[in-house]
């Protein structure tokens, strides 16, 4: 039997742009308002944020629900690496992440092995983006709702229920929502997968580190003495100002305790006096956090009308700081996938390339995580490892195979036979309009022609058309889809129109 259909009131704690609503329901556990929502996502974080603005891009009716009622304060630095950064430049919105970030040489990534980067990264944007957690979060969450997302805190998803037509989303405060997609952006613990039922296999933490911002009781001079004089440079610990009079602390715990709980400003003192033979006087915290070495990936990434992304699909420990990047770009993926779903058009089983392409991506990330964990270990045999990579990583070869994995420029989706440039991400090259990526802003495919001969015709309501035989290629034309990846490769009309349907549906 299914379920009735439900849909959305808007709340105060709404953040929107563009949904009209009906009048209040008389039974506030159930909303008869004639707006319907096409998908909802569960979770804000950046991975939340991107796939509802990907949405917005094809007027796919978003709204995003956040557990939280306010974004997180506490300052986090984390790094875009450079394919997360080629994707914000393709949706224009790179200057303004730039402005509140700072760049740093793509180097040192793999287990923190100090190698400078090879020359000459195939990237327009070969470099490490570092910006406050909260930076990002705000401007990819102000991108979706300048688009049109509709964003609302204090929302957290405690069921579902789907059908052939949508799913019904059952909020903790009893109300129902009702979409035609969920998709469970929701992070490690992520509700909806556990609702959905999909297995999360994979190792539990080994490890734990305690990371806060606090007061410090000693002056810089000596916490630099002393942080300078601890030899295991590879342990997670560090103390460094944090901006109005605040210190950074990044120090091991004592043992794998409950996530759930909070670490205490005494469990700092302890780890800092066995680490450092003194606690430095830390005192008034301003957020304390602990974060453990886990690794596990999700079975599967599609339960019928619901989706996994970010998180909520895989977690692992922190080596390469790939986290945040890899559910960004899981969401840049998906979402063209889905909104071609909603809008009509998708080609059979393209909704099902998403978990083809992105699982396995995953899986290499969980990998080279585990690989850099076993490099940090201070066991014997893990120190000869790590001695023989670090003179391996002199080969250029081998360093730019690293850099290229960690920065995830080096991805190849399997699209079948053909030159090696298919199946990958092609660069932010020169055309005669300006720069390749300007021209991907809206979200659609786009076939560059060199030949000046080929067309797009029925496709031209999703993909764009730019003849340029002065472009910076050294094949015919491409086909990119619009997460800029290399769909065809050639300059027979016939045999791009195939990859036309492929991809893009039937011509109109």
């Amino acid at each position: 039997m299914r379920s009735p259909r439900f849909t959305a009131q808007p709340s105060p704690t709404d953040t929107a742009a563009g949904y009209a609503s009906g009048p209040p329901s008389p039974n506030p556990g159930i909303d008869r308002s004639p707006l319907m929502f096409d998908v909802i996502i569960a979770g804000c974080g950046p991975t939340g944020a991107v796939l509802a603005a990907e949405l917005r891009l094809h007027d796919v009716r978003v709204l995003v629900l956040e557990k939280e009622t306010e974004p997180a304060s506490f300052v986090r630095i984390v790094g875009l690496h450079i394919r997360s950064i080629e994707l914000m430049a393709m949706r224009g919105l790179l200057e303004r992440i730039l402005e509140r970030g700072r760049r740093r040489p793509a180097a040192g990534f793999f287990a923190a092995i100090d190698k400078p980067a090879p020359e000459g990264l195939d990237s327009a944007h070969a470099y490490l983006l570092g910006i406050p957690q909260p930076v990002i979060v705000h401007l990819l969450e102000e991108h979706a709702i300048a688009l049109g997302a509709r964003v609302r805190r204090g929302c957290a998803v405690a069921g579902l229920e789907q059908d052939d037509e949508g799913v019904t989303v059952e909020l903790a405060d009893g109300k129902r929502l009702r979409s035609r997609y969920l998709v469970g952006c929701d992070g490690g613990r992520s509700t909806v997968r556990k609702l959905l039922g999909v297995g999360f296999p994979g190792e539990p933490s080994r490890t734990e580190t305690l990371m806060g911002e606090m007061a410090v009781g000693v002056p810089p001079e000596e916490i630099a003495a002393r942080v300078a004089a601890i030899r295991e440079p590879r342990q997670p610990f560090w103390i460094r100002p944090a901006g109005a009079g605040a210190y950074s602390v990044v120090v091991p715990a004592a043992g794998v305790s409950d996530r759930t709980e909070p670490p205490t400003i005494e469990d700092f003192q302890q780890q800092l006096r066995t680490i450092a033979g003194t606690d430095f006087g830390v005192h008034s915290p301003r957020w304390l956090s602990r974060f453990g070495d886990a690794t596990r990936l999700a079975e599967r990434y599609r339960v019928g009308r619901v989706l996994l992304a970010g998180d909520a699909a895989h977690i692992h420990p922190p080596a390469g700081g790939q986290g945040l990047n890899l559910g960004v770009q899981d969401a840049f993926n998906l979402g063209w996938k889905l909104a071609a779903q909603i809008r009509g058009w998708a080609p059979d089983a393209l909704l099902d390339t998403y978990q083809a392409e992105r699982r396995p991506v995953a899986e290499d990330v969980l990998d080279n995580t585990r690989a850099q964990v076993e490099l940090s270990s201070t066991e014997p045999g893990a120190r000869a490892v790590r001695r023989l990579l670090t003179k391996l990583m002199d080969f250029d070869e081998v360093n730019r195979y690293l850099i290229e994995k960690i920065t995830a420029i080096g991805i190849r989706y399997d699209f079948g036979d053909g030159p090696d440039l298919l199946g990958r991400r092609l660069r932010d090259i020169d055309v005669k309009q300006g720069r390749l990526y300007d021209l991907l802003h809206r979200g659609r495919g786009l076939l560059l022609d060199r030949t000046e001969r080929l067309t797009v015709g029925g496709w031209s309501d999703r993909v764009d058309y730019v003849a340029d035989p002065t472009a910076g290629l050294d094949v015919p034309a491409v086909l990119l889809r619009p997460d800029g990846h290399v769909a065809w490769i050639g300059d027979d009309q016939q045999d791009l129109d195939d990859h036309l349907c492929r991809w893009f549906g039937a011509g109109g």
